[in-house]
């Protein structure tokens, strides 16, 4: 797998995912469980700094410019 995902929006990623958790760890239920898992799979991209849907939109934002 080749990376996808910049450094900027690996960040936006992370931020997002922290919101989300919050928001999991704050709300319980189905609205808790849902930004959990959203919160785990923003947090395995900006890890690993690649997204499956950027690969299938063709979408490669590592190296653009601010």
């Amino acid at each position: 797998m080749q990376q996808n995902v910049g450094t900027l929006d690996r960040a936006g990623r992370a931020l997002l995912a922290f919101a989300l958790m919050n928001m999991a760890w704050k709300k319980q239920g189905r609205l808790g469980v849902i930004a959990a898992l959203n919160a785990g799979m923003l947090i395995s991209s900006a890890a690993s700094g690649y997204c499956p849907l950027y690969e299938a939109l063709k979408v490669n934002t590592v190296g653009k410019p601010i």
